[in-house]
C-alpha cells in the first residue's frame, strides 16, 4: 500500500526541517567540531603585556568607541552592565576588565579572537548581535591582540553580568544559530589592490572598528543591518535617531566637503558647515576625537570616495503646498522661540574666532534630511555637541518637550524645513507624537 500524499507531503516537510537543522548545526558548530581553525591557536599577548601592544590596544578601543557600550553611567570604565535597548528587550553589556570571575581575566588571545571574529564567547557560546560581531570580524588578529592586551591592563573590577531581558526565543542558542546562519558570515577585511593604502586603511576603519554601518544602515525585521560597507542610511531602533545616507550628497554633501573640515567633523564634533548631535555625538566624545590625524584623513577619504554626487534625480520629490495655517502657526514659533539664537533668516550666529555658535538653518543638510526624525528630537529634548578638545565650550540646544506641543513644534520645523530655499518636506503632528510617546523620558 503506497502512503497517501497527505503522508509523503508530511515526511517532505520533516526532511527538509532536518536539513535545515543538520544546516543550521554545521554552520555554527562545524568548525569547532572537525578542528578547523581560521587564526594561530598560540597565545599573542604575555602576561606582562608590551608597553607598546597596550598603548595601541587603548588606541584601537577608543576607535571603536568601546566605552560608550561597555560602561555604566557611576560604574567603573568598561565593567559592563550598560543597558541596550533592542526592539526584542534589552540586553546589558559584558565585564571587558581582567577580573578572573566576572570579567575576562581568564580569557587569552585565542579566545578573545573567537569573540571578536566568530561572534562566540569563551567555551564558544554564540553572542547576541548586540555586540557588533559582524564588523568586528574584520579586526585583523593582530589587532585583536593588542585590544586584549590593553583589556588586560585594566584595573580588575567585580563586576557581576546583569542577564538580558530578551523576549522568547530571543536570545537562546537555537534562535541566535538561525539568525547567524541568515544574517552573519565572518568579513575578513580584503585590501583592494586598485585603491590607495590610504583608502584602504579607512575601509579598514570605517567598516571594522569604526562600524558605522551599524547605524547607518537600515534593519530588516529580525534586527539585522546591511553589509559592513552599507552606509545608505536608517533609523536607528528604539533610541529613534536617524543615521544619514553616507552615499548620499544630497543628504550629507560629502562629496563637496573639503577633506580637512571633514576631518575636524570627526574630531572636535563640528565643522565649518555642521555640528554632531545624538548618538554620533557620543562616536565623536568617546572615540574620533581620539584618533590621530592620518587615520581620520583616511576615513575621510574612504568616505568621500562612497558619496555619490547629486544628480538631477536626487532631488525631492515635489511637496505639497503647507496650509496657511501651519505656514503662519510656524513663523510665530519660530520668531517666539528660535530667531533669537538662528536668527530671523536662519543665518545662525558664530563666535569671534568663526566658529558655530548657533547653527545655520538656511541651507542646512541636517534641516532637509529626507526623515526629520532628528529635528523632532533636537527641539524636544534639545542637546550639545560633544565636549572636545578642539572645542571644549559646546552651545547648546534647550529642550520644548514641555513648551510646546505637537502641533507647534509640527509648523515650526515644517517652517524651518520650506523657508529660506530649504527644500524640506512638511511635519505633521503624527510624527512629533509618535517620538514624544516613544521616548522613556
Amino acid at each position: 500500500m503506497k502512503p497517501s500524499r497527505t503522508t509523503r507531503i508530511a515526511w517532505g516537510l520533516i526532511g527538509t526541517l532536518l536539513a535545515l537543522v543538520v544546516y543550521v548545526v554545521a554552520d555554527n558548530w562545524g568548525s569547532s567540531w572537525f578542528g578547523r581553525a581560521s587564526a594561530p591557536t598560540t597565545n599573542h599577548v604575555s602576561k606582562e603585556g608590551h608597553a607598546a601592544q597596550i598603548e595601541r590596544g587603548q588606541y584601537l578601543a577608543r576607535a571603536g568607541n568601546c566605552i560608550a557600550c561597555h560602561s555604566a553611567k557611576g560604574s567603573t570604565p568598561m565593567a559592563g552592565g550598560r543597558r541596550i535597548d533592542t526592539p526584542f528587550g534589552s540586553v546589558f553589556s559584558s565585564n571587558l576588565t581582567p577580573d578572573p570571575t566576572t570579567g575576562i581575566g581568564q580569557w587569552n588571545s585565542d579566545d578573545f579572537w573567537q569573540a571578536l571574529h566568530h561572534g562566540r564567547s569563551k567555551g564558544g557560546r554564540l553572542l547576541i548581535p548586540a555586540f557588533p560581531y559582524n564588523h568586528t570580524s574584520v579586526i585583523t588578529r593582530e589587532d585583536s591582540d593588542a585590544l586584549l592586551a590593553w583589556l588586560h591592563s585594566l584595573p580588575p573590577a567585580q563586576q557581576a553580568p546583569t542577564p538580558h531581558a530578551l523576549m522568547w526565543p530571543v536570545g537562546t542558542q537555537p534562535a541566535l544559530a538561525v539568525w547567524r546562519s541568515l544574517f552573519f558570515k565572518p568579513t575578513p577585511f580584503v585590501a583592494d589592490s586598485r585603491q590607495s593604502a590610504e583608502w584602504n586603511r579607512g575601509a579598514y576603519l570605517v567598516q571594522g572598528l569604526g562600524h558605522c554601518a551599524a547605524c547607518h544602515s537600515a534593519r530588516n525585521a529580525l534586527g539585522a543591518s546591511g553589509p559592513v560597507d552599507d552606509l545608505s542610511g536608517g533609523l536607528m531602533p528604539v533610541v529613534n535617531w536617524y543615521a544619514p545616507d553616507l552615499t548620499s550628497d544630497r543628504e550629507t554633501g560629502l562629496a563637496s566637503t573639503p577633506l580637512a573640515e571633514i576631518v575636524r567633523l570627526l574630531q572636535t564634533g563640528t565643522s565649518a558647515q555642521a555640528q554632531t548631535s545624538g548618538p554620533m555625538a557620543e562616536v565623536v566624545q568617546h572615540g574620533t576625537q581620539y584618533m590621530n590625524p592620518a587615520d581620520l584623513q583616511a576615513m575621510a577619504v574612504y568616505l568621500q570616495s562612497r558619496t555619490q554626487k547629486a544628480k538631477g534625480t536626487d532631488t525631492p520629490a515635489t511637496r505639497a503646498p503647507v496650509s496657511l495655517r501651519v505656514a503662519e502657526m510656524g513663523l510665530k514659533t519660530y520668531e517666539r522661540h528660535c530667531a533669537q539664537c538662528h536668527g530671523e533668516q536662519g543665518q545662525g550666529v558664530r563666535t569671534s574666532s568663526g566658529q558655530i555658535a548657533y547653527p545655520a538653518l538656511a541651507g542646512n543638510r541636517a534641516v532637509q534630511l529626507r526623515d526629520p526624525t532628528n529635528l523632532v528630537q533636537l527641539v524636544l529634548y534639545g542637546g550639545y555637541s560633544p565636549a572636545t578638545a578642539g572645542h571644549p565650550r559646546p552651545f547648546g540646544m534647550p529642550p520644548f518637550v514641555l513648551e510646546l506641543d505637537d502641533r507647534d513644534i509640527a509648523a515650526v520645523l515644517t517652517h524651518l524645513r520650506t523657508q529660506w530655499g530649504n527644500q524640506g518636506g512638511e511635519v505633521t503632528p503624527l510624527q512629533v507624537n509618535r517620538i514624544r510617546a516613544s521616548q522613556d523620558h
